[in-house]
């Protein structure tokens, strides 16, 4: 499902236009955005919490040649999904 099934499916399932479910899902991704930029996490009871968490720097290795390279540290989106949510998809 890409992001137009899912607009389209979400207008169905509410009953609203798909203008209206375009704005509801953009309004959605921007402030799971920011709250994550902040450091915030965003808890869904029984769906799932957004966090982030800081990768350290490290060495890694091209494949196609084995020379090492560096890798930077950076700051990655996790996603733990809930009880309820991880029962409905098993």
């Amino acid at each position: 499902m890409n992001k137009q099934d899912l607009i389209d499916a979400m207008a169905e399932a509410a009953g609203i236009t798909k203008v209206a479910a375009k704005a509801a899902l953009e309004s959605f991704t921007d402030n799971v955005t920011k709250s994550l930029k902040k450091g915030d996490k965003v808890a869904l009871v029984g769906w799932g919490t957004f966090s982030v968490s800081a990768r350290k720097a490290r060495t890694g290795r091209n494949p196609q040649t084995g020379k090492e390279i560096k890798i930077a540290a950076k700051k990655v989106v996790r996603f733990k999904a809930g009880s309820k949510f991880d029962e409905a998809v098993n």
